[in-house]
């Protein structure tokens, strides 16, 4: 069974992100410009909540918006040459039918066994979600689409399924997160509270946000297994679970050595990763060159010649160039809004939002602010150098604690993560899968609901109690 996923695409997400782009154009033409000047904190730049002010427009015409795709492409370079070395490991990968004979394996072991039937999605989405809490586990869950996403369909679940497994999964982990350096680290840092405290609420309000996501996807996934035409992507998940099942027909069903070996290479080097990150700070640069020597191990495991090695890692990587292409648009919108000067306009007008509210209504107006920026700044480092510098002394004056603006800025970036299309990582993901945005932001949509209803409550005891 060899998982052919350059035939997945997702058409409709092109003409959402260039209607996208088109419309942060006009609203540099309508926003007036303005900027926050930075200096620098911990080696990082920050913006300066005393320098607001406006400057001369920088309106984005027709020109901005025709070369904002290549733009998107250079200044999203790093990860668009991750998820394609990704994609030319994985092709690597396949090419030892390793993952196929797993997934069958596991499929065989979900049929007989009700222990796996019961824990699969929650023990795996549990892994993932510690994945995002503890190290900012986020362009990690592109490479584990490629596994889920054949393994729901051997299960009789969906694509949205196996998206939402690892990609769900961190996604809550991130938004409750109570050690990520790249959120928890960073916001806490710049709002001047101590490093990684408040552990024990951000613990339990991690525990709260990850049963309400494992419950979200089980009980769509229980749907699904009674009755698959319930499936968003119904339609198109048939062609590619054919496509799987005759391919799985022609290959050899047994589970091998060889293919054991290259599991636990794969394997280790997931472990890796995990140490790299906590330990050597590694990031997309190191976390690529690892994949890259997992594909050599796997290449000399699975005694592939180099003609057939160098052929499958061209091939895995040439299927995701509609992925790179994904991730580009969706940053060049993000260019758009930078250089039309309209980010800090927005900022500051949504901050002052957040006074002359009772505390426990101006931290969720906090939430709110912060998840309608990440339209605008989707990563979680760089919305916490924007907004902290601004929301921390903000919340000294409305009698909000900082390590609540903490939480909140958390809440707000994390949450809207699984649903703004201006993210690379979900656009890059959803077009692995060949799911349409519009089709998982419509399944997603109520998960985003009830994360909010959450979110807004677990502020509260935040503030009333007048945590620090």
């Amino acid at each position: 069974m060899k998982f052919n996923f350059s035939r997945m695409k997702a058409p409709n997400t092109y003409a959402i992100l260039t209607s996208l782009l088109v419309l942060v154009a006009a609203l540099t033409w309508i926003l007036p410009a303005s900027r926050y000047g930075t200096h620098e904190v911990a080696g990082r730049q920050v913006v300066d909540p005393a320098t607001f002010a406006y400057v001369d427009a920088a309106h984005q015409g027709v020109q901005a918006v025709l070369m904002a795709p290549i733009r998107g492409f250079v200044d999203a370079a790093e990860i668009i040459g991750f998820v394609l070395m990704v994609g030319g490991v994985f092709g690597i990968i396949q090419a030892t039918q390793s993952i196929t004979a797993g997934v069958r394996a596991l499929a065989a072991a979900y049929q007989v066994s009700a222990v796996v039937r019961l824990g699969l999605i929650p023990i795996f989405m549990l892994l993932f979600s510690l994945g995002g809490a503890v190290f900012g586990m986020s362009e990690e869950t592109i490479p584990f689409i490629l596994i889920f996403v054949p393994m729901a369909y051997a299960l009789g679940y969906d694509s949205i399924t196996g998206v939402a497994i690892p990609f769900v999964g961190a996604g809550a982990g991130f938004a409750g997160a109570f050690l990520n350096p790249f959120t928890v680290g960073v916001a806490q840092s710049i709002a001047e509270v101590p490093l990684f405290s408040g552990l024990g609420y951000r613990f339990f309000c991690w525990v709260i946000i990850t049963t309400v996501a494992i419950t979200y996807v089980m009980r769509y996934a229980a749907k699904v297994k009674r009755h698959p035409q319930s499936s968003l992507t119904f339609e198109s998940d048939q062609a590619q679970r054919s496509r799987l099942m005759a391919q799985s027909q022609a290959e050899s069903a047994e589970m091998t050595t060889t293919h054991r070996a290259v599991l636990l290479i794969f394997l280790l080097g997931m472990l890796l990763l995990v140490f790299g990150v906590l330990r050597l700070d590694w990031y997309i640069q190191e976390i690529a060159g690892l994949f890259l020597l997992i594909g050599l191990a796997v290449a000399l495991a699975g005694r592939l010649s180099v003609d057939r090695t160098t052929d499958a890692f061209v091939s895995g990587a040439q299927a995701l160039v509609g992925t790179a292409l994904v991730i580009g648009l969706a940053r060049g919108i993000l260019v758009i809004a930078r250089d039309g000067r309209i980010i800090d306009t927005i900022l500051h007008a949504l901050s002052g939002l957040v006074e002359g509210f009772h505390p426990v209504f101006s931290a969720q107006m906090m939430f709110i602010v912060q998840t309608f920026l990440n339209f605008f700044v989707p990563s979680g480092s760089g919305q916490a150098a924007l907004t902290m510098p601004i929301m921390a002394p903000l919340a000294d004056l409305v009698g909000v604690a900082r390590q609540t603006a903490v939480l909140a800025f958390q809440f707000g970036d994390g949450f809207s993560n699984l649903i703004i299309p201006t993210s690379g990582v979900l656009m890059g993901a959803l077009s692995l899968a060949g799911v349409p945005w519009d089709k998982w932001a419509r399944w997603v949509l109520p998960l985003e609901l009830m994360f909010l209803v959450v979110g807004l409550l677990l502020l509260v005891p935040a503030v009333l109690t007048g945590w620090h």
